[in-house]
């Protein structure tokens, strides 16, 4: 990379200077009080003092919590300045004392503090800048509604007025070397408020309802996503990449000013707001050319809608020897766009033979950007429709009684164990070392946890956890002249505890076990009705697979369907920042030392982590969001969707199949939609192709879809009889692939995407681009 042999200018050469002669600064942040903050950062205290480094405590607000107290026992305290004001006592730090004892890091809980009237500096983040520049390095905590907007906000998505002493700046964050967000489930917050771990107080009685903890807990997740997004451009760009990432979306809408351009922009925010990613919108007019009275009209309303649902607005001169797709292209790939919003064409047949079709003129051009073309249902319905149809409905009637099945099902679920994974962004963040620690937790309070599966990979923290907590021994299975083990489910089930621990869900067990894949096991113990904690790393998600290729160059063989992760009962991330997880593997506390260089060079690199943790924090987001509508709560962060949609997923015998069945997944999740994928045998099937089309369905069927087969009495009747379904389906979008043919191909045999955006004008079409690797230059 040409970046390492470039001369640093002055004031970079200053800026390091002034870092080396600064203390370090971490961040612990939480969704609300109780979260564990002040927990975790008394055991960074402790994990440092085992390694050598001096660390005092500046001042901990402990709230007479057990385990808070226990933590402090073998550290240093420097005695904070106590003070009270009306009748409340405070403490501040006493900085004086703490540069006399010059530690190397100072634990100081409650950054969002004001000090006393008088102090020498108003509030506790200045007393903590006043360290840093003394080469004083800083671990603290703060709430995510202690952030300034954020508090506001917090208010307007709970309807709770939220009582704190005072806000830090919004930068605060990034200001920080590091920040952790300690992600916590709603339902272990309540856990805790329930058992006496957090106190209680009168004005938190509403703040501590469930879905007022999961929207701050989402408001968390995604404040900390956008902060490592604009970590991961500015890597990129350092770096000489172009173009998207693969960790989040960002929609383009490009609009001209026409009475359309309102409903592009419409349908622009909803696919933006339920994928949970920005709103670009761009208009390329000729600058020498003079608006008509209309085309003011329609400009002054599309700016005001960008401004109101929130997103950016650009206009961009159009010369006369440019051509539009070239520079929509340009624009999207500056922009690292994944998604173009554009209305349907209007030329014909001939015309677009004669000057080129706008959509293959952009694919062509481009990789990893999808062409959304919006549905124009003007000349059936209208010309100023929502672009979506709504399917109403049937609502149950309360008074039926239930059939035998739906009982038996209903009783199914009351007997069925709890499920709860933790989620992390790679290897290493301490998923296994957080699910031991809960269960020394639970064993504690008398609860029958045992170990069914563990993989400590010789991290000695890890296997300090397992403390006498008993192991369910492994089953042994001969395969190919050696023994390997496994999980012995039926011991599990037999040995009947509460709860039992299963590391690494996305497993692949041997052959000729009586489940193809560990997370089959564990759907058996929680049918048993036995509560199952497990984790798995955020790479191994189904419907993520085509992403996380984009971002690693891997394609992950081990994978869990989204289905596992939505039945669990709890998701809970486990955090860390890219720098701290290199850092461990660099210390050999991940993999083996001989291990380390070729996985730093490799998967976990900087800009990979970086990525893998935006998409596991926007993952969990979303997530947290499904389950708030679920709760029938109408303030989520993304919005309700409305209307019902209908799906419609084109698939053939290339290798890219696959990649369509999982983005028609995700965008029926998020959209709550029906959805199928549909082939067309137009010819007999060798073994080779039958094998092909079976992995297609299982993976449909895997990821909840309903898989279609039709036929066809030869490759010209395939389309249509592609149509015919379509319409029968009353389908609202179709997901097709790019057009494999060349150009000459498309004039004399004619563009599948043509054809199909001029046979359903009343859909919307999303074109899924060829999926092609950035690398850095």
């Amino acid at each position: 990379m040409a970046e390492q042999f470039r001369r640093k200018t002055p004031e970079e050469i200053l800026l390091s200077i002034s870092k080396m002669n600064r203390g370090r600064l971490k961040i612990i942040l939480g969704a609300v009080s109780g979260s564990g903050k002040t927990y975790h950062l008394l055991m960074e205290g402790h994990n440092l003092k085992k390694r050598g480094i001096d660390v005092v405590i500046g001042t901990i607000n402990t709230s007479n919590r057990p385990k808070n107290v226990e933590q402090m026992a073998d550290l240093e305290c420097v005695p904070p300045i106590v003070w009270t004001e009306k009748g409340t006592t405070k403490h501040d730090l006493d900085v004086e004392t703490i540069l006399e004892r010059n530690p190397e890091v100072v634990l100081v809980d409650g950054l969002a503090h004001r000090n006393r009237p008088g102090a020498p500096r108003p509030t506790r983040l200045d007393d903590v800048n006043y360290l840093l520049n003394r080469n004083i390095s800083v671990i603290t905590t703060v709430n995510i509604y202690e952030l300034a907007g954020m508090k506001e906000i917090a208010e307007k998505l709970t309807g709770v007025d939220v009582p704190i002493d005072q806000c830090v700046p919004e930068d605060t964050l990034a200001m920080a070397d590091e920040v952790k967000l300690l992600d916590v489930t709603p339902e272990a917050i309540l856990k805790r408020l329930q058992e006496g771990d957090i106190e209680k107080k009168s004005n938190r009685d509403k703040l501590f309802r469930r879905d007022n903890l999961a929207v701050l807990r989402e408001l968390a997740l995604r404040f900390v996503a956008e902060g490592v997004n604009e970590d991961l451009e500015d890597y990129r760009e350092k770096h000489g990449m172009v173009g998207a990432s693969g960790a989040t979306e960002r929609v383009l809408v490009s609009v001209q000013y026409h009475w359309n351009g309102s409903i592009l922009v419409r349908r622009g925010q909803q696919v933006a707001k339920r994928l949970g990613g920005d709103l670009l919108v761009v208009c390329f007019f000729p600058p020498t050319k003079k608006l008509t009275k209309e085309e003011a009209t329609f400009k002054r309303s599309i700016t005001k809608l960008v401004e109101k649902v929130g997103g950016e607005f650009e206009e961009r001169p159009l010369y006369r020897d440019m051509d539009v797709a070239d520079e929509l292209v340009k624009y999207a790939t500056e922009n690292n766009v994944t998604r173009i919003v554009i209305g349907q064409s209007k030329r014909t047949r001939w015309e677009e033979i004669w000057y080129g079709s706008i959509v293959n003129k952009i694919l062509r051009k481009t990789r990893n950007i999808d062409i959304f073309i919006v549905a124009d249902r003007s000349e059936r319905d209208g010309e100023r429709v929502i672009p979506t149809k709504r399917k109403h409905m049937s609502t149950s009637n309360p008074y039926r009684r239930l059939s035998q099945e739906e009982m038996a099902k209903e009783i199914g679920k009351m007997k069925r164990g709890t499920l709860k994974v933790y989620v992390g962004a790679a290897p290493g963040v301490g998923k296994t070392y957080t699910m031991l620690r809960e269960a020394n937790e639970l064993k504690k309070k008398g609860i029958d946890v045992v170990i069914g599966l563990l993989e400590t990979h010789g991290r000695k923290e890890t296997q300090e956890q397992v403390g006498d907590l008993e192991i369910i021994p492994r089953k042994k299975i001969p395969y190919k002249n050696v023994v390997l083990e496994e999980m012995d489910t039926e011991a599990i089930i037999e040995r009947n505890p509460e709860v039992v621990l299963v590391d690494e869900l996305a497993h692949t067990n041997v052959p000729g076990s009586k489940h193809a894949k560990r997370y089959q096991d564990v759907e058996e113990i929680l049918n048993a009705g036995i509560s199952v904690i497990s984790t798995m790393n955020i790479q191994h998600l189904e419907s993520l697979n085509d992403s996380v290729e984009q971002i690693t160059g891997i394609r992950v063989r081990e994978t869990v369907p989204d289905r596992i992760l939505h039945m669990a009962d709890e998701v809970e991330l486990i955090d860390i920042s890219p720098k701290a997880l290199r850092q461990r593997m660099r210390e050999g506390n991940i993999y083996a030392m001989e291990k380390v260089e070729q996985a730093l060079n490799n998967f976990f690199k900087t800009g990979n982590l970086i990525a893998l943790r935006e998409l596991a924090l926007r993952e969990v987001a979303d997530d947290v969001d499904e389950r708030l509508e679920a709760w029938e709560r109408k303030r989520t962060l993304r919005g309700p969707w409305r209307q019902q949609e209908v799906i419609f997923v084109c698939v053939n015998l290339r290798p890219d199949s696959e990649r369509l069945i999982r983005r028609g997944f995700r965008i029926a999740y998020r959209l709550k939609a029906i959805w199928y994928v549909a082939y067309v045998e137009d010819h007999p099937l060798n073994d080779e192709e039958r094998q092909q089309l079976e992995k297609l369905k299982v993976l449909t069927e895997r990821l909840g879809g309903h898989f279609e087969m039709y036929e066809a009495p030869d490759r010209r009747r395939v389309f249509k009889e592609l149509v015919a379904q379509m319409n029968a389906k009353s389908a609202t979008q179709v997901i097709i692939g790019q057009s494999a043919r060349t150009r000459w191909k498309e004039i004399v045999q004619g563009s599948v995407v043509e054809r199909l955006l001029r046979a359903v004008r009343h859909m919307d079409v999303l074109v899924v681009a060829d999926q092609q690797r950035d690398t850095e230059v």
